[in-house]
């Protein structure tokens, strides 16, 4: 499944549920931005009414220049205040080899940022009375263990309190199809095994992400991938993602490229180098090009405007009604203080809790909402502040990002 680990900071701290994401993106209709240049499309919102920080030429456009300017990002940010842009930018090369630049259209690998797609399915058929959260996964699943099938419920999975750990990844596995990678998930899922209590928080099982996916497919009769496109990205007006294959990364100039460091200092590209791993020891040997699809339950690639689609429409009803939507993102079970995702930062979260397939936090005495993922050579994280109405995007292709910072400085901007 995909990883939350970052370069050079706490991987194991931003994996765990207090880890902070970040959401946003451009509105729908909004101005690409130049990829030669980074320049932002002109601001759809009156700049007079955004805090400076956000504006085009301010401390967090700045910021994010400088690191592309010093290759330290390669990707797309975007800030939306209620549904129009304030600054949009995009920097550095989808596809190196074809001359691709990065662009607002252009698609990005979210690892666990794609996460929370699952929690959103599994919410629809609990609003269409298909299934409750209160079930326990042998009401839908066959073959698991009785201390897991009889005890463990859809919520304990969604909230990351199951109790569950699962066995490693065979992370040096090439898969060449999509039945073949749907397979292999639902083995693994099964191998899960109680470490704890159903109730008490875990780390992040794999099993909490695999298991309600199966649990959609078996309740819907569709595949999970073929549910989520059609209920909630063609809902959401999604045009940009998809759960796209190993063979679409290779030819469609939409989709960016991962470029992973490797020990020689050199970086290469991902998903054209399957034998190629990423020497970090918290993703060892890892290649995100070697699943022909992403797990289900997991990952899937987006534009930065998709995912600000996504965002509103949590809010307005068009993929879940309001107790739905506030369901999925409403605070759960308190986590330990870890700056709000930001460790050792210097704008910690006052607190932080797990919510459905994500964390979110109180910052400055405000809520943001949202979800990281980190693969090797991707960054990528949405942010939702809905007490002012803003979404904040960041998207990237290569190792050496400084992610937490970059959020760090994304929340600076918005909050003041």
């Amino acid at each position: 499944m995909g990883s939350d680990s970052v370069h050079g900071v706490d991987r194991r701290r931003l994996l765990g549920w207090g880890g902070m994401s970040a959401v946003g993106v451009v509105a729908a209709g909004a101005r690409p931005v130049s990829a030669r240049t980074g320049r932002a499309a002109r601001p759809a919102v009156d700049s007079a009414a955004a805090p400076p920080d956000t504006r085009p030429g301010g401390a967090y456009d700045r910021y994010v220049a400088k690191l592309a300017a010093e290759d330290r990002f390669s990707g797309v940010v975007l800030l939306s205040h209620r549904g129009r842009t304030v600054l949009s930018r995009s920097y550095g090369m989808a596809d190196k080899e074809k001359g691709v630049r990065n662009h607002e259209g252009v698609a990005f690998n979210l690892s666990s940022a794609g996460k929370p797609f699952g929690a959103v399915a599994i919410l629809q058929l609990a609003q269409r009375g298909k299934l409750r959260l209160s079930d326990t996964v042998g009401t839908h699943l066959s073959g698991f263990a009785e201390e897991i099938a009889e005890k463990v419920t859809i919520h304990h999975l969604l909230s990351g309190t199951s109790g569950l750990d699962t066995p490693e990844e065979d992370l040096q596995r090439v898969f060449q199809s999509r039945d073949e990678v749907r397979e292999f998930y639902e083995r693994w899922a099964r191998q899960a095994r109680p470490v704890s209590a159903p109730g008490t928080p875990t780390d992040h099982a794999g099993a909490e992400v695999a298991i309600p996916a199966l649990i959609v497919e078996a309740v819907t009769g569709m595949t999970y991938w073929d549910y989520v496109e059609e209920h909630v990205f063609r809902r959401c007006g999604m045009t940009g993602t998809a759960f796209y294959t190993r063979p679409q990364w290779l030819t469609d100039k939409h989709i960016a490229h991962s470029y992973m460091r490797q020990a020689d200092g050199s970086r290469v590209d991902a998903v054209r180098n399957l034998d190629k791993g990423s020497p970090d020891p918290y993703q060892l040997g890892k290649n995100p090009g070697r699943n022909f699809i992403d797990p289900p339950g997991d990952g899937g690639f987006a534009t930065a405007p998709d995912l600000v689609r996504f965002a509103h429409a949590l809010s307005d009803g068009t993929v879940l009604d309001r107790p739905y939507a506030e369901l999925l993102t409403g605070a759960k079970a308190p986590l330990p203080p870890q700056g709000g995702g930001l460790a050792g930062r210097t704008a910690p979260a006052d607190a932080s809790f797990a919510a459905y397939m994500m964390p979110v936090s109180l910052v400055g005495g405000r809520w943001v909402k949202g979800r990281a993922g980190v693969n090797p050579g991707t960054v990528a994280s949405w942010n939702i502040y809905p007490d002012i109405g803003w979404v904040g995007v960041v998207l990237g292709n290569q190792d050496d990002i400084p992610f937490q910072e970059i959020i760090e400085q994304e929340m600076r901007a918005v909050l003041g």
